[in-house]
């Protein structure tokens, strides 16, 4: 925990020249459990002059030397696995089942995924015309991260950094900054040179601004919600740098009848809640046939109530709290706003779980009889709350699943392969989970409309963080 008052510049954990702090609390308990640095715009100059005078001989890195340093990255992420899961468990509450299983193993998963690109991508093409195209790195790259998958998030962002020969200074939650040391930590051990990674840690007005606006910074990556990703937006314009951004999502999860309805409504509303509904692409709307719908809402209801609410630090499937008492007070607000909206309480409701005084626990709630156009069907609530909407049939379903500001994910579940991929071809997101395929490390993952632009994951991933440049006269 020591290093939490320092930041990583240049290959050294070094004192900061702010004097700012800021507590860091587990939400299960409500106790402080370390205090980490708050970085100011002097911090971040000197941790941009390090990766850009690192960034001299990084760039001339053969892709044979990068892939070497990321197998031992691997290796030092597995040594150091455990310390990553109990990081995410103690900061944010993720229960340590789940914090081994999904938040920990995306260091590993991410990396394998970008291992595999790696040695899949052509850094030089000749085209048919006779010219030469070289794909070079881009240069220093401002990384800021949220708090809701730390991990997940760090690895997708830092790794095609070092992958392709760029240099970054990260700045990851304030409110997660553990497991971001951990991997600071990491990074050293594998013997990365001083300079290619840097780590200040602050908040996004003061720290993200500051990299948003660097001139010596030539691209932003951003996740987090859309009001965030366009004040970054906003920074980054006057020095043209290229932004990518992945931002909220509010996910419709279309249900037919002809789908497997006790499998398919129950794995459902298990997902909408995992990670306590603090996902954004968590499919948060499901939109049901009315054909089924009655069995919908039994099955529904009798699975949000046997989902258990429990402390982190135990084993099982349990889910653990919101990371933040902020949190907290706005998903009860908004559970309030179903309530007066008139949507049908079906499941939890306000308050913490029976029993419980002590952490941001919540229950997992779901409405019935909602529409579209309801604040709690529009609004991303980041908990454990789901709607579900009746449709009538397959075009009313798509036309009720695209009224949405954004475009992360979407579900579907139905027993027809042909509908599968009519109804698919025609929702607007960047993924499209069908009977409940799931996210594969290597994939490219992003949203369309406001839930951002680029893509990250595997070979589009590293695309993001490479310039192109074409050489005429060689042939």
């Amino acid at each position: 925990m020591l290093n939490l008052t320092k930041f990583y510049i240049d290959g050294q954990w070094v004192d900061p020249l702010s004097t700012e702090t800021l507590p860091v609390l587990n939400p299960a308990t409500e106790e402080q459990i370390g205090t980490v640095a708050m970085g100011n715009a002097q911090d971040v100059d000197r941790a941009v002059a390090a990766a850009k005078a690192a960034f001299m001989a990084f760039s001339t890195t053969s892709k044979s030397d990068r892939l070497d340093l990321l197998h031992r990255l691997k290796a030092a992420t597995e040594r150091r696995f455990e310390d990553l899961a109990q990081a995410m468990r103690m900061e944010m509450g993720a229960p340590i089942t789940m914090a081994r299983s999904a938040q920990a193993d995306a260091a590993i998963g991410h990396l394998q995924g970008f291992i595999d690109a790696l040695e899949q991508l052509d850094e030089r093409q000749v085209l048919a015309n006779g010219d030469v195209l070289l794909r070079e790195p881009i240069g220093v790259c401002g990384l800021i991260t949220p708090w809701n998958w730390p991990m997940n998030q760090i690895a997708l962002k830092v790794i095609p950094a070092l992958a392709t020969g760029s240099t970054c200074v990260l700045k990851p939650s304030e409110h997660t900054p553990i497991s971001a040391m951990v991997y600071a930590e990491i990074i050293d051990e594998a013997g990365y040179p001083p300079g290619v990674f840097n780590l200040v840690n602050g908040d996004g007005p003061t720290v993200g601004a500051a990299l948003s606006r660097h001139p010596d910074v030539q691209m932003m990556s951003f996740t987090g919600s859309t009001r965030a990703g366009i004040a970054v937006t906003r920074d980054a314009a006057e020095t043209v740098k290229r932004v990518t951004l992945e931002l909220g999502g509010k996910s419709p999860n279309l249900v037919f009848a002809d789908s497997d309805l006790e499998t398919r409504v129950a794995e459902s509303v298990r997902e909408c809640m995992f990670n306590t509904g603090q996902s954004c692409d968590a499919p948060t709307r499901l939109l049901v046939e009315r054909a089924c719908y009655d069995d919908a809402l039994r099955i529904a209801k009798r699975t949000a109530e046997s989902i258990a609410v429990g402390d982190p630090a135990q084993d099982g499937d349990h889910i653990g709290p919101l990371f933040d008492k902020i949190q907290f007070d706005r998903v009860q607000s908004m559970i309030e706003v179903g309530l007066a909206e008139g949507a049908r309480l079906l499941a939890g409701g306000l308050g913490k779980p029976e029993g419980v005084t002590t952490g941001w626990f919540v229950k997992p709630t779901i409405f019935a009889d909602v529409s579209n156009d309801m604040r709690i069907a529009q609004e991303e609530i980041f908990g454990p709350v789901l709607v579900i909407i009746p449709f009538e049939d397959e075009a009313v379903a798509i036309a009720i699943a695209n009224d949405t500001p954004y475009g992360l994910a979407a579900y579907l579940q139905t027993g027809d392969p042909e509908r599968a991929l009519r109804v698919a071809g025609q929702l607007r997101a960047g993924a499209i989970h069908i009977n409940g395929g799931g996210f594969n490390y290597g994939s490219p993952f992003g949203g369309y409309k406001q839930s951002g632009n680029g893509r990250e994951g595997g070979l589009m991933g590293l695309e993001d963080y490479l310039e192109t440049k074409t050489l005429h006269g060689l042939g």
